[in-house]
């Protein structure tokens, strides 16, 4: 069985389905039926099918059905729900996935019970441990270590699985999430694993109740259970994105919900960080080719300006090392790029990601519950730091600064902690002081911080729960077994539940911003885009529009809206960029116009000059060129590279002196190959070949460019060299021995 194909065919089909293409959707879902072992289905397919044929018959024929429109809705939506259980049953049958595993057992054990059908929460094969916990003190405590927490982790694992894999919920799974949300016996930690499960068995079978569970959790939790819910509710809605408008219980009560200011913003928050998850591949990415080996080449005279053996019996905490402003002189790039990741990490950038991703081998992630537990300061894991020499006195505040950070997620914190016990002593007592500075930290952020910030806990909790979520989809065992909510455009600003709650101007406005902050054009384009119908005199607006455009190196577009910017508002800034757009596009003269309309308005402005000279040099203006490229020397004398263009220019203009002693300046730098190449025509217009062949093998050992690469270009250079005077006989001649001694 091509599993693949199933799971291809039944996202076909409710494509299918939103786009009103119901034949089509009926021809899939027939041969789904094939495939599966369940031949009642075909009962309810034939039915669906004859009456939609009938409601196609009355409609051709005229006849008005006053209930045609239920109907056709009630129809979409029986075809829809057999398609989700023709999927799970051959899932279930055929995959060989962990979690029709774990369901069969499940099944099994229930079986064992003699109540094979669950209808109501009394028929639950963890009901007597379910009971046995109801009855217990709220006050009880146990030893992680006792029967008791052995047979409460049980159960915590049975009702998550339970509805987890459950794939319709009835009156049995109601009145249990009712017991888990309304009797206080559930700590919120538990509570939280369970909304994860909800999430996950909605995104695995669509239904409507379990979507109305995550709304009433969200209306009566706490921040940490409220945050989930949502975040669950908000991606479980992007993923049925195309079913949604199908189902008017939803649409209710999620307008209804609209009206709550509280709400809307919550949902911006979870938006905007669900998106923000599409940073994280680049950042990882960035952290291991740029940072790390930029840190190594520093470590050792970080180690020796900072005195790292010494610094802490002598040096007073509270004091700078006014070295460090000269260590970092010469490697601002870093400094920059660091400071950068800092202020990413305060927005909510999962930073950490490529940091812990080889830290998900512990057992404790076998257990696939855990991926989504919240990290408190009296989980089991932290029982086993106590026990440990060096880390155990200082475990209270550990498990505090962890508990308390708001820039680690919680399945990064369990990876941290799990992975203490292995460092050497002086890496464990290094990481206390690093913990105890933390909790410090951490306590002067929230005196700073309590008054100002209305959504910092919210937001903090949306942060790690999202990434937490993040790490299952990318790092998970199990991860094949789920479509990954994070491939893909994420453009979750399209879709029908933001244009409920989200889709003021203002909130349009800040998500296209951030897109366009993060490069991100292509989706900041589509809301400018959208703006620019109901701000049609917004000068800004058709600047950034332009600008996208002009990104995603569409120019033609782009000069379009660069001109009505300028229209409505010239700027310097437009005028340039509708000069970058011609030169792109090879419409040069017109370029170079543009050009010299912002130097008129900007004569200081070293950035228009040069572009000015690159225009006429791009013309064969090499006169013209050669007096700005002048402008540019006299302003930035110690800029080497301005030398490059101007002893071209020379050369072509046949005025071999002048261009042999810039490029003699341009040697004190390192030549690259076209430096190489270039100099290598000056020498053969002199008349010296021998020294030209020997640069022309010179610029193809450089590594930079290959042998064809260098053919193309000498082929194209070749009519300025023989306008130089260069013999066209000699050229063969001298290609092919270049060729033999490069060979």
């Amino acid at each position: 069985m091509e599993i693949v194909k199933i799971i291809q065919q039944h996202k076909r089909l409710c494509r299918y389905v939103s786009e009103k293409k119901i034949k089509q959707s009926l021809d899939i879902l027939n041969d789904m039926i094939s495939a599966s072992s369940l031949g009642d289905l075909r009962d309810e397919y034939n039915n669906i099918v004859t009456t939609y044929r009938n409601m196609l018959s009355y409609t051709i024929e005229g006849i008005n059905d006053p209930e045609r429109n239920k109907v056709y809705l009630k129809l979409n939506q029986l075809i829809l729900g057999l398609s989700d259980r023709v999927r799970q049953d051959i899932l279930s049958h055929f995959s060989g996935w962990h979690t029709y595993w774990v369901k069969q057992q499940a099944e099994k054990e229930q079986k064992l019970t003699g109540k094979t059908i669950v209808e109501t929460v009394d028929d639950l094969m963890f009901k007597s441990d379910l009971d046995e916990w109801l009855k217990l003190s709220n006050e009880i405590n146990p030893d992680p270590e006792s029967v008791l927490s052995r047979k409460h982790r049980y159960l915590i694992r049975n009702i998550f699985n339970h509805l987890w894999l459950t794939d319709y919920y009835g009156e049995a799974e109601s009145s249990l999430i009712s017991i888990i949300t309304k009797t206080g016996k559930f700590r919120w930690h538990e509570t939280s694993i369970f909304i994860s499960a909800i999430t996950l068995s909605a995104l695995r079978t669509w239904q409507t109740e379990k979507l109305i569970h995550l709304i009433d959790i969200y209306e009566s939790g706490e921040d940490q259970v409220m945050a989930r819910a949502l975040s669950g509710l908000i991606l479980n809605l992007h993923y049925y994105n195309g079913r949604i408008m199908l189902y008017p219980e939803i649409t209710k009560r999620f307008r209804k919900m609209t009206k709550d200011k509280t709400f809307r913003e919550h949902c911006r928050i979870i938006v905007l960080q669900t998106i923000r998850s599409r940073e994280t591949e680049n950042l990882s990415k960035k952290l291991h080719e740029e940072i790390l080996p930029k840190v190594a080449k520093l470590r050792p005279r970080i180690e020796e300006k900072l005195d790292l053996d010494n610094i802490l019996p002598k040096d007073r905490g509270d004091e700078k090392n006014p070295d460090w402003s000269e260590m970092f002189s010469d490697s601002e790039e870093i400094f920059k790029t660091m400071e950068e990741l800092t202020m990413l990490q305060m927005e909510g950038a999962d930073v950490y990601m490529s940091a812990f991703a080889n830290l998900k081998h512990f057992d404790f992630f076998k257990d696939f519950q855990n991926w989504f537990i919240p990290f408190y300061p009296d989980h089991e894991v932290v029982n086993e730091i106590f026990r440990d020499d060096i880390l155990g006195p200082g475990t209270n505040e550990l498990a505090e600064a962890l508990y308390k950070t708001p820039f680690i997620c919680n399945s990064d914190k369990f990876s941290l902690l799990l992975n203490l016990k292995y460092l050497p002593s002086a890496q464990k007592s290094m990481m206390l002081k690093v913990f105890r500075m933390e909790l410090e930290g951490l306590q002067q952020l929230d005196d700073d911080e309590s008054s100002t910030s209305t959504f910092r806990n919210f937001r903090t909790f949306v942060t790690q729960y999202l990434q937490d979520v993040y790490r299952f989809f990318k790092l998970s065992p199990y991860k094949r077994e789920f479509e990954d909510l994070f491939m893909g455009k994420l453009d979750i600003y399209n879709s029908e539940f933001f244009k409920m709650t989200c889709n003021s101007a203002e909130a349009e406005a800040g998500l296209a911003d951030y897109f366009f902050s993060k490069n991100f054009y292509d989706d900041a384009l589509a809301i400018f885009l959208k703006q620019l119908n109901e701000k049609p005199e917004d000068a800004q607006l058709y600047e950034k529009t332009g600008y996208c455009y002009q990104q995603m190196a569409n120019y033609e577009e782009a000069l379009k809206f660069y001109r009505k910017a300028e229209l409505i508002d010239r700027k310097t800034w437009t005028v340039k960029k509708l000069g970058l757009c011609l030169r792109r596009i090879g419409r040069t003269g017109e370029a170079l116009e543009f050009y010299l309309q912002a130097y008129n308005m900007e004569p200081e402005n070293i950035h228009t000059v040069i572009m000015i000279a690159h225009c006429y040099l791009d013309l064969k203006d090499y006169e013209s060129a050669l007096k700005y490229y002048f402008r540019v020397e006299y302003h930035e004398p110690g800029n080497i590279r301005i030398l490059r263009p101007i002893a071209y220019c020379y050369f072509a203009l046949g005025k071999f002196d002048e261009s042999e002693k810039y490029y003699e300046r341009l040697s004190a730098g390192k030549l690259n190959a076209h430096d190489l190449i270039n100099k290598g025509h000056l020498a053969l217009c002199r008349g010296k070949k021998k020294e030209a062949v020997d640069l022309y093998r010179q610029s193809i050992i450089s590594g930079e460019i290959k042998k064809d690469e260098f053919m193309s270009i000498f082929s194209e250079d070749q009519p300025l060299l023989l306008s130089l005077g260069t013999n066209p006989d000699d050229l063969p001649i001298l290609l092919d021995y270049l060729l033999f001694i490069i060979d």
